[in-house]
């Protein structure tokens, strides 16, 4: 499948805007189809800790379970998709702007479909994740520059 890709330019520093976004607690505030996020690894977020997200597809709510499979701070971190039929790949990238005052981030999300999956990636969740990503990022940008930490 073809990856996904928006970016927006957010008044906060990288840190800032790493920090919120690699928080798995803050997952459900910016994100409009997940609905709870439970940690299911101990100790700080890192390579190899893993989270379920619940998430609302349709008039259906799926775990999906996250793995943290590259984490660079402040500037990228990546997390794949474990189980279910459809596994989100998700590749983040912050870059600094007006020497660090400000940041570009870039989020790239795959969809790998198993099972079932395989009919409701380009039937159902693609078109929907299409529409939700700019939504998405405007609502992180809105909680962001108002102050989210």
């Amino acid at each position: 499948m073809s990856r996904i890709e928006e970016s927006i330019d957010i008044s906060r520093r990288p840190d800032d805007v790493f920090s919120y976004l690699t928080d798995p607690d803050h997952i459900a505030e910016w994100e409009e189809s997940a609905v709870a996020v439970r940690t299911l690894s101990e100790g700080p977020l890192g390579v190899g800790s893993r989270f379920q997200v619940q998430r609302r597809i349709g008039r259906l709510e799926r775990p999906m379970t996250m793995e943290v499979t590259e984490f660079d701070p402040p500037r990228s971190w990546h997390f794949h998709g474990v189980d279910g039929p459809v596994r989100s790949d998700l590749r983040g990238r912050i870059e600094p702007l007006d020497d660090g005052e400000r940041s570009r981030l870039t989020l790239s999300l795959d969809l790998e479909p198993h099972g079932i999956g395989k009919v409701l990636v380009p039937l159902v969740v693609k078109p929907m994740v299409r529409k939700e990503i700019p939504r998405d990022g405007a609502h992180l940008k809105e909680l962001l520059e108002a102050g989210a930490s």
